[in-house]
């Protein structure tokens, strides 16, 4: 197969993006800057209007969304990052409430239109495959359906294998850059998010098969699991937590049922070490989110355990993920898909881990979801809820038994308040005892 091909400058490519066009981008650290850059000058030239925009999460600039291209770009996103929160907020900006498994289906099923997929690949190899590197996600759908690829030759890029290893021919216009790809520092837990991990590390069992994101809490449960064995990975997010204890031998996947001794994720966000662990890295497969977030999937590994966060629950264990009121602040994610395929898995565990409390004081375990709230997994699946003060299972508990437990994990400068919310709820019979 031909492995060469002619670039052309990231001004020249975004000639193809016409009004009324449905640009796709690709995810997280894939997200083309250039291209980006070059469809935005175009936009200030007012060559174009009512572009829309789609992507999941993605690191860097995100000038589409603000307020100085109101009627040139639509932007419509898959999930709410913190590049374009303020503009969710504020109206400039918009937001397509869907499962992370479904962000594909959108494409393949002809919901949205895909004109343009604007992605980053590594350089050929001799057979005229490239790899998109860190993000498979819904892009691969994107690629597969759009009307015009542009890819980002970078050879920053790692060259992962699975889903994302694709020929030369499905790509349209090629570009080269050597920017770096974009790095997300490792969060250093502080003394409550470590408390959270060692109670979620012991509720992990040896050969359990894990998901698991970014994040200063991840890192956490990560950092106590050093005594354990065999565990496995099967995730959306691949980020550096786990690179220590793959190294040790402790996340090996030998137990995995699918994909055994490999590390399975759609999409990989974190430093430049962890880009190097990728590369050209066997163990490792970047597949399809239609593959890695279909819960028949993820409940086909046994002890499949699926660690997520929360912005709020509710003493009925009602989980709010995705906005704060009514403000959106981040999206549905993945959250429901592995909540689900987790309480399908044998042996198979689910786990709400957050502080019990916010930064500015306020608790995170509260009477009722604050008005206009978005509920994210439905508490009839919830099985583990953790804070820094203990962990708590509620899956096939009543209503006044859920009170109690998540009581007893608030911060205790909240737990009078709560016990008199659930007093007021469930009458002079709810009876909340301290425990010593």
């Amino acid at each position: 197969m031909n492995n060469h091909y002619t670039p052309v400058t990231a001004k020249e490519a975004v000639q193809v993006i016409k009004s009324g066009d449905h640009v796709h981008l690709a995810s997280v650290s894939a997200s083309p800057q250039c291209l980006i850059e070059a469809m935005c000058e175009r936009g200030r030239n007012k060559e174009f209007q009512n572009v829309y925009v789609h992507h999941l999460h993605t690191e860097g600039p995100a000038p589409y969304a603000s307020e100085e291209f109101a009627g040139v770009f639509q932007h419509n996103a898959f999930f709410v990052g913190k590049n374009v929160r303020k503009a969710v907020q504020s109206g400039f900006a918009d937001y397509i409430p869907v499962n992370l498994v479904d962000t594909q289906r959108l494409y393949r099923d002809g919901v949205l239109p895909c004109d343009v997929a604007m992605i980053q690949v590594c350089p050929p190899d001799e057979h005229g495959f490239v790899s998109m590197g860190t993000s498979v996600d819904a892009t691969l759908a994107a690629v597969e359906k759009a009307h015009a690829v542009i890819a980002v030759v970078n050879p920053n890029v790692p060259r992962t294998f699975g889903d994302s290893i694709i020929p030369m021919s499905m790509i349209d216009i090629f570009v080269e850059d050597d920017s770096p790809v974009m790095e997300a520092p490792v969060a250093q837990p502080d003394s409550i998010q470590d408390a959270i991990g060692r109670h979620v590390a012991e509720l992990i069992d040896d050969g359990a098969c894990l998901q698991m994101g970014i994040g200063a809490i991840p890192n956490a449960v990560l950092t106590h699991l050093g005594d354990h064995k065999n565990l496995g990975i099967h995730t959306e997010m691949f980020s550096d937590g786990a690179l220590p204890l793959i190294e040790k031998g402790i996340i090996n996947g030998t137990e995995k049922i699918m994909n055994r001794s490999r590390v399975v994720a759609t999409f990989v966000m974190g430093t430049k070490k962890l880009y190097d662990f990728v590369n050209d890295n066997a163990m490792v497969r970047l597949m399809d989110v239609g593959y890695t977030n279909d819960p028949r999937i993820i409940a086909s590994q046994t002890k499949m355990t699926a660690i997520n966060s929360a912005l709020e629950i509710d003493i009925t264990g009602q989980v709010c993920a995705e906005s704060i009121g009514t403000k959106f602040f981040s999206g549905i994610g993945g959250q429901i898909d592995f909540v689900t395929g987790a309480a399908l898995s044998k042996g198979g565990k689910n786990i709400m881990a957050m502080p019990s409390a916010t930064s500015r004081g306020e608790s995170k375990i509260v009477p009722t979801l604050k008005e206009g709230a978005i509920g994210g997994a439905p508490r009839s699946m919830l099985h583990w809820i953790v804070t820094e003060y203990g962990a708590v299972y509620v899956y096939g508990k009543s209503l006044q038994e859920r009170a109690k437990l998540l009581i007893s994990i608030a911060h205790p400068d909240h737990r009078e308040e709560l016990e008199k919310a659930a007093f007021e709820r469930y009458g002079s019979h709810f009876v909340y005892i301290e425990k010593a």
